[in-house]
């Protein structure tokens, strides 16, 4: 009487098939981590970008109209603008030994700098007391203001890009463009339009130096930003504000 059994053939297609399902499982697995390291990356971003823009919304929201104003200023394909005005900050919001009144000055600009062994572009926020604010103002050096310091805090990493868009508000009620040489008054603008820029962590991790940041191919076209996989994009279109 024969014996039932596998033959070796059998065995081995047995065991292919067996690699196989094991391998079709260990990529879907891969993939589910990949795909929730994304998105934890995304929520993390959006996070940290929303609370950088209401930080901003809000010294927008206190800003007070005169010459003493910074907008734009970048020609770069990856927009990296400057933006500074003087504003209105309660008590708490400066130390004692600074707070000489309610006027201090507040700068927001990009700077490269050396986290560990690589290079970082960060968003960095810049607030000047009213003693700093007020010498400045009465030895008529406002522009020293809304100049770096190293004092300065970055509020976010992996910044590729800042855009600082004036608007004001024609006379048929639409918006356009506000013109510093336009407006000799220095009424200002009425709304100001922040754009945000931020590379996710997978991509910072491979720009290792400001040349990367510059002109890696791995950034893409500027002007395709909002649609890549590899950034995130954030705006925010806030009143420009105290007319006092």
């Amino acid at each position: 009487m024969r014996r039932a059994g596998f033959t070796l053939v059998e065995l081995m297609v047995s065991m292919a098939l067996g690699m196989l399902v094991l391998l079709l499982g260990v990529a879907g697995l891969r993939a589910v981590g990949e795909g929730y390291g994304r998105g934890t990356d995304g929520v993390a971003s959006e996070r940290e970008a929303r609370a950088i823009l209401t930080q901003a919304a809000e010294d927008l929201s206190k800003a007070v109209r005169g010459r003493e104003m910074v907008f734009g200023g970048s020609t770069d394909a990856w927009r990296k603008d400057r933006l500074g005005f003087l504003c209105l900050q309660p008590d708490d919001a400066q130390s004692d030994s600074e707070r000489v009144g309610d006027l201090c000055a507040v700068v927001y600009y990009i700077k490269d700098l050396k986290i560990g062994r690589d290079t970082v572009r960060c968003l960095l926020r810049g607030f000047r007391g009213s003693d700093e604010t007020f010498e400045a103002l009465r030895t008529g050096n406002e522009s020293s203001l809304f100049v770096g310091e190293p004092a300065d805090e970055p509020v976010a990493f992996g910044v590729l890009a800042f855009k600082v868009e004036p608007s004001v508000r024609g006379a048929d009620g639409e918006w356009e463009d506000w013109q510093q040489t336009a407006d000799p008054d220095w009424v200002g603008p009425d709304a100001v339009r922040l754009v945000l820029v931020v590379a996710r962590r997978e991509l910072v991790a491979k720009l290792r130096d400001t040349g990367a940041w510059d002109n890696s191919p791995l950034l893409g076209d500027p002007d395709d930003a909002e649609f890549s996989d590899q950034l995130e994009t954030y705006e925010i279109f806030q009143p420009f504000g105290h007319d006092s």
